[in-house]
């Protein structure tokens, strides 16, 4: 009886000494992410309301406002161009024709730039909605993604039939799917104001209604299921935009799906054994893909990371994991001179800006230098091919 007794006591100890210990942990884990992001805070400010300054201006544009000839959708369905696709030199009438790399500057671009422009919108009021408490900024952002979302005579489609089309060969491409990562910022950004006396909740209910169509036709449409399937950065994207969309409608099916994706599909399939991504360095871009694919791979470990399933600790059995794509590029980013490879072939001098993996890989692994190196980047790019494929320009809305 003796034993026992002492078994029990030991036993209750343990549980209490680990109980603590699994508190200490996940309170040590918060007080750092609440000490990076009062750093980002203290370092956007600024920028944050000067943002806000200008999207409280803006009125909504959506895909209904431009068109082009050569769209084979109607007036609500989103049109894009291939980017490095051309006419013919030989024939003007012919099929367009690939130069690798090279943006034709005459493509359709409006309703890239008019969804860019919506992303600009509510990330910078979701922000300032943080920073101030102020619900002018809700009311705002809302004005706009009803016309987006909800809207009848303003609203895009909720899918990406006609996006990345090619003059002669293609009315629209899976590909395209890429264009709405700019949607990303948007339900992160109305996760952020979801909660404010003012929302709309009626409008809020539409706009995820939008969002579970969208996902529905991304999930079943060949076009999503060959953007899914892609070997590089598009395969990568489609996780993290889908699972950003997940996430806003309460889809966790589908965040688990993005969840085992992740670590069955892109970290053994896209990442070599010293962190590299050898897909993106093929490219005659390889600087800017390999940075544009580790912030998509980061930011699909900041959507989908619990405490349950870490995707930040997670490696393969050969031990690749996220840490070690950051390890690889960073010195490449705190010293662009040290690149190994060839200078991309168009906008070299453009990268880096600040690189959301900088962000969120500080946090993750308490990493002050990464963060240090964020701080002194163009938090404000200008060129539009950066912002492009910078789908997240308002990092304190994500942690």
């Amino acid at each position: 009886m003796q034993y026992r007794k002492i078994f029990i006591c030991w036993l209750l100890l343990a549980i209490l000494t680990n109980g603590l210990h699994s508190f200490d942990v996940a309170g040590t884990k918060e007080a750092q992410t609440g000490r990076y992001k009062a750093e980002v805070l203290k370092t956007l400010r600024r920028l944050i309301l000067q943002e806000a300054g200008w999207a409280m201006q803006q009125q909504a544009v959506t895909v209904t406002t431009q068109s082009s000839p050569r769209s084979a959708g109607g007036k609500h369905d989103f049109f894009s161009e291939g980017d490095y696709w051309w006419p013919n030199p030989q024939s003007a009438d012919s099929a367009y024709v690939q130069r690798d790399g090279m943006t034709n500057p005459e493509n359709f671009v409006a309703h890239r730039h008019a969804m860019i422009r919506l992303s600009q919108v509510v990330g910078a009021l979701a922000s300032a909605y943080m920073v101030t408490g102020d619900e002018k900024y809700v009311a705002q952002a809302l004005k706009h993604c009803k016309a987006w979302f909800v809207d009848t005579a303003t609203l895009m489609n909720p899918n990406l039939q006609y996006a990345q089309a090619i003059k002669g060969r293609f009315t629209g491409r899976g590909i395209g799917i890429i264009d709405t990562i700019q949607l990303m910022e948007v339900v992160q950004g109305l996760l952020v104001m979801e909660n404010a006396k003012n929302m709309d909740r009626q409008a809020m209910e539409a706009i995820r209604g939008w969002f579970e169509q969208y996902l529905q036709w991304l999930t079943t449409h060949q076009y999503g299921k060959d953007e899914m399937n892609a070997a590089n950065n598009h395969g990568t994207c489609w996780v993290m935009q889908t699972a950003a969309f997940a996430k806003f409608t309460g889809n966790e099916k589908l965040m688990q799906f993005c969840s085992d994706r992740y670590k069955n599909v892109l970290l053994p399939n896209q990442m070599a054994a010293d962190g590299s991504f050898p897909q993106e360095l093929r490219r005659t871009k390889p600087y800017g893909y390999s940075i544009f694919n580790l912030d998509a791979m980061t930011t699909i470990c900041q959507i989908l990371s619990t405490k349950e399933d870490n995707l930040w600790r997670y490696a393969t059995p050969d031990g690749r994991n996220i840490q070690k794509g950051i390890a690889y590029l960073y010195p490449f980013i705190a010293d662009k001179s040290k690149w190994p490879k060839q200078p991309d072939v168009m906008y070299w001098e453009n990268w880096p800006v600040a690189q959301p993996f900088l962000v969120f890989g500080a946090n993750a692994y308490d990493k002050k230098e990464w963060l240090k190196t964020w701080k002194t980047l163009e938090h404000a790019p200008k060129v539009e091919e950066v912002i492009r494929n910078l789908p997240v320009r308002h990092p304190l809305i994500w942690l």
